[in-house]
């Protein structure tokens, strides 16, 4: 379901350029110009639709940041846009329980609330740890944190935190305050979990000099010293959040394949080493290469040819999800089994082989359909390597008793 995102404003131009963005955003802008028309649109609808709100300081029957106390009231997280910039509303903003602020400077300033918009819908899923002995600067760093949708969890000291670390995967950052020997505890978390997996901000109010350089030294990714102005820290989470979010994507790039989607050849390896240091016993391997791959294209051409290899490709995700499977490169794919008896391995590709043969392929309103040769072995000693070459031999006799067949050992 695409959810909305209640706008609060009284400018034509602002409406018009937020209701873009927003849609930009793949979200469904509710438009509404006065603190009455929002509560009676609101009113009419369930509370959960909405990811959020954005809404104008200053509007004809809400001159003081009333249509913003709406919103928060109804558990909205809010977005505030003005037109003034002086200091005294940019405290008052601040001092209500809004996610941010936007100037209206230009055009580009909105930019910023595309990010916000995605940050609000991401942050559903990402858990963020605070470690901090102090009741009071927990539940306020905590509360932080919940206005920007993320799921929080508050430990008092080290051990607490290393046992809710270790029990939700999908915590992402952590919080820590030098109170509770920090730099000590985030020496032990680098132990476990690297600067790519989990991000770490070390909070102190000590002014010692170096300190920063110490938390950074001992594996902080980031430093806030206390006490800090709302927006700073605001800063630091996006900024921290989505470098672990690039990496992931970087990771994403470099082990997949970019036409069908599927791991790659250096993933295979890298996923194969470790499997069989972990599963010495019932190993195969298995090789699919596509049969009269050249015709396909010679015939349909090279667009029809890689709607092909993404077709196959869907069939390889689902009929090998529970092992190692990868396009090994051009027509071929390539399939590792682990703790899966030999007979077990020969029927799954069989069956495997039948659904190629049976499927028929749409493409431009012409159809056609493929075959495979398969190439297995279950004799794992001497390494991948080893087991490449023999299944290799085996697809080439595949090929040459007639194709649209499975050899093995």
């Amino acid at each position: 379901m695409q959810r909305k995102v209640l706008i609060v404003e009284d400018s034509k131009s602002s409406m018009n350029l937020m209701r873009k963005l927003i849609s930009k955003a793949k979200l469904r802008p509710i438009c509404t110009t006065s603190l009455v028309e929002a509560k009676h649109v609101f009113s009419s609808s369930a509370p959960e639709d909405y990811l959020c709100a954005v809404v104008d300081f200053d509007l004809p029957d809400a001159p003081n940041g009333e249509a913003i106390d709406f919103a928060i009231e109804s558990f909205l997280p809010t977005i505030v846009v003005t037109g003034s910039l002086d200091e005294s509303t940019r405290t008052t903003i601040l001092n209500k329980n809004v996610v941010d602020y936007i100037p209206k400077e230009n055009a580009q300033v909105y930019e910023y609330l595309t990010r916000l918009l995605n940050r609000l819908a991401k942050n559903k899923k990402i858990a963020v740890l605070v470690v901090d002995g102090s009741r009071i600067s927990r539940h306020s760093m905590t509360a932080l944190l919940r206005r920007h949708n993320f799921i929080t969890f508050e430990a008092t000291d080290a051990a607490q935190g290393m046992e809710i670390l270790r029990s939700n995967s999908n915590i992402k950052l952590a919080i820590i305050d030098d109170n509770i020997s920090g730099i000590e505890m985030i020496s032990e978390l680098r132990k476990l979990y690297s600067k790519e997996d989990l991000g770490i901000i070390g909070v102190s109010s000590d002014t010692t000099s170096g300190l920063s350089a110490r938390f950074i030294k001992s594996g902080a990714t980031d430093y806030l010293h206390t006490p800090f102005c709302h927006e700073e820290f605001f800063c630091r989470i996006m900024q921290n959040v989505e470098r672990l979010e690039n990496i992931a994507t970087i990771r994403r790039v470099a082990n997949l394949d970019y036409l069908t989607g599927l791991p790659n050849r250096r993933h295979f390896f890298d996923r194969v080493a470790a499997n069989q240091k972990t599963t010495p016993h019932d190993q195969s391997l298995a090789i699919i290469d596509i049969d009269h791959f050249k015709a396909v294209n010679d015939t349909f051409g090279h667009d029809c040819g890689d709607y092909t290899l993404k077709e196959l490709a869907k069939l390889v995700a689902e009929f090998f999800a529970d092992f190692t499977a990868a396009r090994f490169g051009g027509e071929e794919f390539c399939v590792f089994f682990s703790n899966v008896a030999p007979e077990k391995v020969i029927d799954i590709m069989e069956n495997f082989r039948d659904a190629i043969e049976n499927k028929v392929l749409t493409f431009e309103k012409q159809t056609l359909s493929c075959t495979v040769s398969i190439g297995v072995t279950h004799k794992s000693k001497g390494g991948i390597n080893t087991m490449l070459r023999i299944a290799d031999k085996h697809l080439y006799c595949a090929k040459t008793e007639g194709r649209n067949r499975v050899i093995s050992d």
